[in-house]
């Protein structure tokens, strides 16, 4: 089996604050690393309302999917800041049935989010707008410098076709909805000279397990470093 890569983002418009739909899975014949998740606009450690707006009734969906795809170990505060609780982490063997449990997965999750696109109520006022707005791009900026996933990009087209292919494609608006930079967003991550620090697992804790309880509260988790 070929080395297979999904890298699939979506957004609402920002007249409404939904969380985006991720979906990364890489597949090589020994293994598939998968992270599927409803990943928050905004931090719901902080925006309680925002947890209980979306993520309140969606744990059912971890529920059913956090044995058949377990947690897959070690990952870092840099990363979790960007999950939801119902996110599944997860590397497994890549067997006919281990798809088939993940494409029931991607499906379950991606219609829950049409279901939340088709209920969602249009925002009005535009300061709340704006930081929706800025919430996403955010986000995107995160991801257009961070995703772990480009590394293998660079390596399987080169790093002028990959770093288009994030900017233009996968993460599509980091250059158009906002004109912050990486930087303005995360200065913990400068160095002296001015660039960005690529070095991962700088800022906070790890953690080995699913550092949520069944109703989603954040518990933290083993400390791995």
């Amino acid at each position: 089996m070929p080395m297979q890569v999904l890298d699939f983002a979506a957004f609402s418009e920002p007249e409404y604050d939904l969380p985006i739909f991720c979906a990364n899975a890489f597949t090589s014949p020994v293994q598939s690393i998968v992270v599927l998740d409803l990943n928050p606009l905004y931090d719901i450690t902080l925006y309680k309302d925002y947890k209980e707006k979306y993520f309140r009734n969606l744990m059912p969906l971890i529920q059913k999917y956090s044995e058949l795809l377990p947690w897959g170990g070690k990952i870092t505060s840099e990363s979790l800041r960007f999950f939801s609780p119902v996110v599944i982490w997860s590397i497994f063997e890549p067997t006919e049935q281990n798809h088939h449990v993940l494409y029931s997965a991607l499906m379950d999750y991606y219609k829950v989010w049409l279901e939340l696109a088709d209920q969602a109520i249009k925002e009005n006022d535009a300061s709340k707008i704006a930081h929706n707005r800025e919430a996403q791009h955010r986000y995107l900026t995160w991801r257009a410098e961070k995703d772990p996933g480009y590394p293998l990009l660079k390596k399987l087209i080169g790093e002028s076709h990959a770093k288009d292919l994030v900017t233009e494609f996968l993460f599509e608006g980091v250059n158009s909805l906002g004109s912050k930079s990486f930087l303005d967003y995360f200065p913990e991550y400068a160095r002296d000279d001015g660039t960005v620090n690529k070095k991962r697992s700088m800022i906070g804790k790890s953690f080995e397990t699913r550092p949520w309880d069944a109703d989603g509260e954040f518990i933290g988790g083993d400390d791995a470093g």
